[in-house]
């Protein structure tokens, strides 16, 4: 259970540092805030996560239950294009490992 727990956070950590990122370079909003939109989408996101049946849950790519909506699986999918490419350059690696897997 407390694995699991600490699994939970982990992906919402590295769905924040993605959104994040996102949204500093879409939206130029300063490191540490996010724009009205993609707070939303994060919010979203965390509640998505926190209540996946699925253990251990598999990538959101992966999984055979999309819960997210067809227009939010479209944005995710640009905002992990978008910020997986530009983590990776910077050299964080931990959470690119997390968009491939």
């Amino acid at each position: 259970m407390e694995n699991l727990k600490r699994k939970q956070e982990n992906d919402i950590k590295v769905l924040s540092a993605f959104i994040g990122t996102y949204c500093r370079g879409k939206h130029a909003t300063p490191k540490g805030r996010l724009c009205p939109g993609c707070a939303e989408l994060l919010a979203y996101a965390e509640l998505k996560r926190r209540k996946c049946p699925l253990d251990p849950k598999p990538a959101c790519k992966h999984c055979p239950i999309h819960c997210y909506t067809k227009e939010r699986r479209a944005l995710i999918r640009e905002v992990m294009g978008y910020s997986g490419r530009r983590l990776m350059l910077r050299g964080r690696l931990d959470l690119v490992w997390h968009y491939f897997f």
